[in-house]
């Protein structure tokens, strides 16, 4: 089945991630699409599950099974997509034009995951000599919370036997991502969560009366900027990755303009490099800050703690999958990056993992999202090549 046409179906069907807020309609969450690959999966005749992760939200896992004593090759690919706020095109008509296909997720990552299911129909359909077992999961929430991910990980790890096809360890894996068609070997990792401080309420008539709950959050960003340029030498940078760094992306508080604020909150955002732990980071910066300041805060439980992806454990899986890159493409590398993937919980779980796919992460999340139409077919080679191949998982 052709990448480019399946693309077209993904894009028509919204599975937009409300990123937390309290949005409801057809167009969020992944319910249309997980109910399109099932579908899919049903069509080509193999073996295929929906989990349930949480109420309305699922992972789509399928199997092609070659031989009961070749490798296991788990391919990932994330329904979801980012909201579809600012965009100046039409988010869900995929538009076809001078070899770009245009629409919310072409990208990221539906184009990786239409790549994916295109090479495996073609293997179920050729059914090659010396292929891999191939598990296709498509799974849900990457782009916010990873429940997906660190849902399907259980499936082999928990011990509880609630999949057919993967209650057994996956020898290898490879992740779809918009990297340029380079092989990621090693990421970074985010660690989330909120910061309050508290005052005391009254009105701006005299705010003497009170006590400024932003005033004081001002003194807990000011420190929070100063550990943040301290980082590079608080924490050696990564040969692939680069540095840790530390963001402020979200502020909040008070209820009127005449009101002096009793509360104020931000949310930060950690980006930890492989050797570091996500949890530690939290500690590290509560210790700052109570060094800075002279008042009392609290933090929050994270939401997401950092797991970044190490390079020391999938450098056979790299090199043999970049040989079959260079055969498709040409050209390509083994590089880091300072986003995070689903390859970092994989490599927890014990399965050596890289992540590869159509695209430049600059389109993903953009007013106009696309994707070059030639990676999009390039990438369906790689993937088909390293299902066909059972010799991509030796020494890993």
């Amino acid at each position: 089945m052709d990448a480019l046409e399946i693309l077209k179906q993904l894009i028509a069907i919204p599975s937009v991630s409300p990123m937390g807020r309290d949005l409801t309609g057809p167009e969020y969450y992944e319910t249309r699409l997980t109910e399109f690959l099932a579908g899919f999966f049903k069509d080509l005749g193999v073996e295929y599950e929906v989990i349930d992760v949480v109420p309305g939200r699922s992972n789509v896992v399928a199997i092609y099974r070659a031989d009961k004593n070749a490798p296991t090759i788990l391919m990932d690919a994330h329904q979801d997509t980012v909201p579809v706020d600012g965009m100046t095109i039409d988010p869900f008509d995929p538009v076809v034009k001078d070899g770009r296909i245009y629409g919310r997720g072409a990208c990221d990552v539906k184009g990786g995951m239409a790549a994916m299911l295109s090479a495996f129909s073609r293997l179920v359909k050729e059914n090659p000599d010396n292929a891999n077992n191939v598990v296709m999961s498509c799974t849900c929430d990457e782009e916010a919370t990873v429940m997906g991910i660190k849902d399907l990980v259980k499936l082999w790890s928990d011990g509880e036997n609630r999949s057919q096809m993967l209650g057994k360890r996956p020898d290898v894996s490879i992740v779809a991502e918009p990297t340029e068609m380079d092989l990621v070997v090693a990421h970074r990792g985010a660690t989330r969560w909120k910061i309050f401080t508290s005052g005391v309420a009254c009105h701006s008539s005299d705010p003497t009366k009170g006590v400024n709950a932003i005033y004081r959050m001002a003194k807990i960003l000011s420190a929070l900027e100063e550990y943040a340029d301290m980082l590079d030498s608080l924490v050696k940078p990564h040969s692939r990755c680069g540095s840790a760094t530390l963001s402020i992306g979200l502020i909040s508080g008070g209820i009127s303009v005449n009101t002096v604020p009793d509360t104020c909150e931000i949310e930060v955002d950690r980006r930890v490099i492989p050797g570091e732990d996500g949890l530690q980071v939290m500690e590290d910066v509560r210790e700052f800050l109570k060094q800075r300041v002279d008042f009392d805060f609290e933090f929050s439980e994270p939401w997401i703690i950092g797991t970044a992806l190490p390079d020391d454990t999938n450098d056979d899986l790299g090199n043999n999958l970049l040989k079959q890159i260079n055969a498709v493409t040409g050209g390509g590398v083994k590089v880091g990056v300072p986003y995070g993937t689903h390859a970092s919980r994989i490599a927890e779980a014990d399965v050596p993992p890289v992540v590869f796919g159509p695209g430049s992460v600059a389109q993903a999340h953009t007013k106009d999202e696309w994707l070059d139409i030639g990676q999009l077919e390039q990438a369906t080679e790689v993937y088909y090549q390293a299902c066909c191949d059972n010799g991509l998982a030796a020494a890993t």
